[in-house]
């Protein structure tokens, strides 16, 4: 990923990117084992909260315009590890449009390597790849991107805590390989009480704002703080797309290995519904 982070918010990420949060910590040893901490529970929050899960979507994406597109799909995830945040696996189902349903898109989540991508194109009968170098591009025509759907891998940035507010904790994140981004940082505010990150601004080599990520409503489900609409726009563009998450569950039992190339193609309809 040229940067990681699409998925909901909460369970992948699930969601779609809640602001890719990492792991190289600042200079203060002090500082550094708070930021340590703060990253990791953001982490945990906005993609690892059970040991799996599923929720129903529909993604709003709107041009300067104004004119609208609807998608609708189901995700579903699943962690390899449940006690460790590590790698994760996520599929998605498309069912509106008409000349999307039955489109269909994995991701195996990798902490030492490049995530693993497959998008599976009914029309075609073809499955592409996904390769590393288009993670920082759209998402399915949206202001997400690839890379939103699993997350930033942490040990991706350094972080310094810039701020603190009564109810936030504001970081400041620089990418270790500034190469492998179109960003030169990104600063996250993170509710202190959930540690989900609820606002992310992005920064272009100037310094200037070009992409910014809300969580506009949260709500507890199977007592998860849990992002259940958000809004990422493109101000360069004039652009943003909603994501609304609906029959949101977790700690789902998957009976099958369903996360592999076999259902990119054939869908697991039981756990679609």
């Amino acid at each position: 990923m040229k940067c990681k982070s699409i998925f909901s918010a909460n369970i992948f990420t699930g969601a779609f990117m809640l602001a890719s949060i990492g792991g190289m910590f600042s200079s203060s040893a002090n500082e550094a084992i708070q930021v340590q901490e703060i990253v990791a529970k953001a982490s945990h929050a906005s993609y690892y909260q059970g040991k799996s899960g599923r929720a129903k979507v529909q993604m709003t994406i709107e041009d300067k315009q104004k004119n609208q597109r609807i998608k609708k799909f189901t995700i579903l995830r699943e962690d390899i590890k449940n006690d460790v945040d590590e790698g994760q696996k996520f599929y998605i189902y498309f069912t509106y449009p008409s000349d999307e349903r039955g489109t269909s898109f994995l991701v195996w989540k990798h902490l030492s390597k490049a995530d693993d991508r497959w998008l599976y194109l009914p029309g075609l009968d073809l499955v592409k790849p996904i390769a590393a170098s288009d993670e920082r591009s759209s998402f399915v025509g949206s202001d997400f991107l690839y890379e939103d759907v699993s997350g930033r891998i942490p040990s991706e940035d350094q972080h310094e805590l810039v701020k603190t507010t009564d109810n936030f904790y504001v970081v400041q994140s620089t990418p270790i390989d500034a190469s492998k981004v179109e960003f030169s940082s990104y600063k996250s505010w993170i509710h202190k009480q959930s540690f989900l990150p609820v606002k992310s601004e992005f920064y272009d080599k100037n310094g200037k704002a070009y992409r910014v990520y809300e969580a506009t409503k949260v709500e507890t489900i199977a007592s998860y703080p849990t992002v259940v609409e958000s809004k990422m726009t493109n101000l360069v563009q004039g652009s943003h797309t909603l994501l609304k998450y609906m029959d949101v569950k977790y700690d789902i039992e998957f009976k099958e290995n369903i996360f592999t190339e076999k259902y990119v193609r054939t869908p697991p309809r039981a756990y679609l519904k």
